[in-house]
């Protein structure tokens, strides 16, 4: 089937967003940077290329969704990619035991991926789940009822600590916000609008797919899955036989 450039390309620039920041969490660990990762800009930073990635997991869906294809594979497809974010809690479990992730992205893009379906079409549910995901959390500081079950859902345990957490409320909302906007800028698989619109702005990846960093951004689009399970590894071996860190 068809892909589309632009969703590619924003993928893209999500997963380069991804890397820089993993890459400076690291040199944080590694005490090689004073830089806080973890509030702050950075923290924003971060924030920002989950919603972004989220979004356009929506906005995929969407197309695919429009262009017929099976609840099946939906269902195949999230039980796959829950299965890796498993394998990363076995492994982030056995490195850092503390702090090792229970809930995170790959787990709720995976569940999101089987939900899925199940809003195609349903323009007023889904407007009204979003609503309630989105405004849930503000809540929950008034509920004491925290505890490893509901981890997923966004009401861990007083003490609880992961390094990805990203629990279905309310993240899963802002997949279905992109499910939305898929609805609104795809109909029928096909673009609610036309690339040429957006010419009168200077020459960017976004605005042409004839330029070799576009198709560089949309080649590690397509292969975000493949890029996020191998990124950490690698920036943390090339760190290594740079001496930049010590294992």
């Amino acid at each position: 089937m068809q892909r589309f450039w632009e969703i590619d390309a924003l993928r893209g620039i999500a997963i380069f967003m991804m890397v820089i920041y993993h890459t400076l969490y690291d040199l944080a660990v590694f005490g090689q940077v004073s830089i806080d990762v973890l509030h702050g800009f950075w923290r924003y930073f971060a924030r920002a290329t989950a919603i972004l990635f989220l979004l356009l997991l929506g906005i995929s869906a969407a197309v695919s969704l429009q262009r017929g294809r099976a609840h099946k594979v939906f269902f195949k497809r999230g039980l796959i990619v829950f299965g890796w974010g498993m394998l990363i809690t076995l492994v982030t479990y056995l490195l850092l035991h503390e702090g090792f992730v229970i809930f995170g992205i790959l787990h709720l893009i995976g569940i999101s991926i089987i939900l899925l379906p199940f809003f195609h079409d349903k323009k007023v549910f889904t407007s009204l789940t979003i609503i309630l995901l989105l405004v849930l959390p503000f809540l929950f500081p008034f509920i004491q009822a925290g505890s490893i079950p509901l981890i997923p859902f966004g009401l861990p345990p007083s003490d609880f600590y992961s390094v990805d957490y990203y629990p279905l409320i309310p993240w899963f909302g802002v997949i279905l916000l992109g499910l939305l906007a898929g609805n609104f800028l795809y109909h029928n698989g096909k673009r609610a609008y036309s690339v040429k619109k957006f010419s009168f702005l200077p020459l960017t990846p976004l605005t042409t797919p004839l330029t070799t960093l576009t198709s560089a951004l949309g080649f590690m689009g397509k292969h975000s899955l493949a890029i996020y399970l191998l990124h950490q590894p690698i920036i943390i071996a090339l760190l290594s036989m740079a001496g930049i860190i010590s294992l």
